[in-house]
């Protein structure tokens, strides 16, 4: 049998070395289009921010020892141009030529291509992608050659991930995104941290606007912008999303959906013999059912091998899951992570959830170096089924995150994480994990010991109910709600008649820094009769929804003493 699999990179790759394991006698052939086909493309920011020093280390394999360990024929600098399903044969150009290559398994695993927006100047010669080792090596060595001012289209992943390596070189870095925040897949309050994170590391970070032209100069290109602004830089990095690189195969009858492949649970595509896997697949999002590609390695990764079961031992072929899109950046010295649905996917579905939001260390609060890691956990209103999860802090959110994608993966409800046992030593976690915390306030949420309300609705909650602030005065006097009630929680059970005049009849809206001492305000005030609710994260969480509308919002009035 001849496997040809067309592409590299993480899906093609894994696809090639898994059949070679299974079968000894296959002929395999890699089509690639690239002078490197296994190179780590996620690790292509780092090496242009100098933390990887050596051009060589972003080369997993190349093709002499993909030979000599796995006996595949892998041909770099060949373009597939052309499909022939009925003869079962690719039209293949190469610097000498096109040629053609039959196949009795096709897999495809083409990528994705960066998107090119409609704007003029776009062929600059300053301006440049992030998507290949070439690239990489281009920008590093302009970055050596003295470059001091750097413009970064788009702050999803990767544009954030070079706008940081930028500014870690010492570059003037200036951050362009049209959407009101970046990372637009995590929810925005972890969006503006990371934002603020940025701006400390030195980059100008411009939320919803566009670049609208650019115009080349003899030094450098100055970008219009669409709030009539402009910006020079001696170097665009373009970073504004990618699309399926898939014409040549739908043109060949292979069925796309927004140019992305349609694929069964085993790969195989709508032309016989031939599969497809990596980012310019369609999947199906398990959670919120939308449609689309999942541009992650792992994923890639993943499919790649069992495709290639599903070629080789198709009667034992394990189907491939939907992937969550489980994902992190490090953003400075934050961390963000996510898995499953976001708070606006989820929305925009129509799906009927609950969000908590909390802030516990991620080791012993005694114990030295402990840090709040920023969690939000998205579950069903009907049956407490864990939707998504998002972490963000500069220790432990990594392993929440893979803790939360599991439980996620298996189904599990919100207060099933009451009762994982995690590991837990001081300098690792708590006895009480930011994960077992989450299962124990999703479970009181769901048997109505706990209502919350959030952040989001500050000002309904302001026109219909009395907010009780239950912090201490020093906390108060660094921003309070204007009109809020101020009793510190220790001082609540004696004060209740206090709460019952300034209410009069309307509800109580509790908040204090993180959840805790609101929580326990609530079931005080629920117990006495009141229509009660505390604030999901606290004055933590509202502090990041607001965002730079704080001060606009909050009043400082100075403490009349501590308790």
């Amino acid at each position: 049998m001849r496997i040809v699999v067309v592409g590299g990179v993480a899906g093609g790759m894994s696809c090639a070395a898994r059949a070679r394991r299974l079968d000894e006698s296959a002929e395999i052939v890699v089509l690639e289009r690239g002078a490197n086909v296994s190179f780590a493309n996620c690790g292509l920011p780092y090496f242009v921010g100098g933390e990887i020093e050596d051009e060589s280390s972003l080369l997993v394999q190349t093709p002499e020892m993909l030979r000599a360990s796995l006996n595949l024929d892998v041909r770099t600098g060949h373009d597939v141009v052309g499909v022939d399903a009925d003869a079962q044969t690719l039209v293949v150009r190469t610097s000498a030529g096109e040629e053609r290559i039959g196949y009795d398994a096709l897999v495809l695993a083409p990528g994705a291509r960066a998107v090119r927006p409609d704007i003029s100047g776009i062929d600059s010669p300053r301006v440049r992608t992030l998507r290949s080792v070439e690239d990489a090596v281009h920008l590093r060595a302009h970055l050596e050659a003295g470059v001091r001012r750097a413009v970064v289209l788009g702050a999803g992943f990767i544009g954030v991930e070079a706008a940081e390596a930028l500014a870690l070189q010492g570059v003037e870095t200036t951050l362009i995104q049209l959407a009101d925040q970046v990372l637009t897949p995590v929810d925005t309050e972890f969006g503006w941290l990371a934002a603020e994170e940025l701006r400390r590391l030195g980059v100008d970070v411009r939320t919803g606007v566009a670049a609208e032209a650019i115009l080349a100069g003899e030094d450098a290109d100055v970008i219009t912008l669409s709030d009539g602004t402009e910006v020079s830089a001696e170097l665009v990095v373009l970073s504004i999303g990618v699309r399926p690189d898939t014409a040549v195969f739908e043109a060949a009858g292979v069925a796309c959906e927004r140019g992305a492949m349609i694929v069964d649970e085993h790969g195989r595509t709508s032309v016989p013999r031939v599969w497809a896997v990596g980012d310019a697949v369609l999947s199906q999002d398990p959670v919120t059912g939308v449609r689309r590609p999942v541009a992650l390695a792992g994923p890639a990764n993943r499919a790649g091998r069992l495709v290639a079961d599903a070629i080789l031992r198709p009667e034992g072929a394990r189907p491939m899951p939907a992937p969550l899109g489980t994902a992190v950046v490090r953003v400075g010295r934050l961390t963000v992570a996510l898995t499953g649905a976001s708070r606006a996917s989820l929305s925009r579905s129509g799906i009927d959830f609950r969000t908590i939001s909390l802030h516990p260390n991620q080791h012993a609060g005694y114990f030295p170096g402990a840090v709040p890691v920023h969690l939000n956990v998205h579950f069903s209103e009907e049956d407490g089924r864990i939707l998504g999860a998002q972490a963000c802090g500069t220790d432990g959110v990594d392993k929440r995150i893979d803790v939360l994608a599991t439980a996620l993966r298996e189904g599990m409800s919100v207060d099933d994480l009451i009762d994982l046992d995690l590991a837990y030593s001081p300098p690792y976690g708590q006895a009480k994990d930011p994960v077992n915390l989450a299962g124990m306030l999703g479970a009181n949420v769901l048997d109505g010991t706990m209502r919350l309300w959030d952040a989001q609705d500050l000002d309904l909650v302001r026109e219909t109910s009395l907010v009780l602030d239950v912090r201490r005065d020093t906390e108060v006097a660094e921003g309070m709600i204007p009109e809020a009630l101020h009793i510190p929680h220790t001082q609540l059970r004696e004060r209740l008649g206090e709460v019952r005049l300034a209410a009069a009849g309307r509800p109580v809206r509790v908040l204090c820094a993180s959840g805790v001492r609101s929580a326990i305000a609530h079931r005080i005030l629920a117990q006495s009769g009141f229509d009660s609710a505390s604030l999901s994260g606290g004055m933590t969480t509202l502090r990041m929804v607001l965002a730079d509308r704080e001060d606009q919002v909050l009043t400082r009035p100075r403490p009349a003493r501590d308790v």
